[in-house]
């Protein structure tokens, strides 16, 4: 199921807004244990989109860390209320891993792959996905 384009969405206080003018090239939810950690819950969300089809409004705060594999992962978040909208992977040009949480439309979101179910919560049944991994 799919919205149609431009997609729209912020963080939560409304100082960070965007528009996605293309659909996404994946959606995904991540069980490793900084998915985790950076949501507060069991899993994250992901929805890889084209760089050059998001434009954002507001100022963002930049974290980088270091993945499990060595490469540099940059986050962008609001710096008033900490949402984070979305990743520049270390992995792929041009590609970024938007948080589909921030959509203002959340209703038509599917996802078909799990990544890094090997660390998902003992207690968290996994839905029938169409793909896992144990890892990325």
């Amino acid at each position: 199921m799919t919205m149609p384009v431009p997609y729209s969405g912020g963080c939560q206080c409304g100082a960070v807004r965007y528009t996605l003018s293309m659909d996404p090239e994946r959606l995904y939810t991540c069980h490793c244990t900084e998915c985790q950690t950076q949501s507060g819950s069991a899993f994250g969300m992901t929805m890889l989109v084209r760089e050059n089809s998001l434009n954002v409004t507001g100022k963002l705060k930049e974290f980088i860390r270091t993945s499990d594999k060595g490469n540099s992962v940059k986050a962008y978040f609001c710096p008033e209320c900490g949402v984070r909208i979305y990743g520049r992977p270390g992995y792929v040009k041009g590609v970024l891993s938007l948080k589909p949480g921030t959509l203002d439309d959340t209703s038509w979101l599917d996802p078909k792959i799990a990544l890094w179910i090997k660390s998902s919560q003992h207690w968290f049944d996994l839905p029938r996905y169409t793909e896992t991994l144990q890892e990325q």
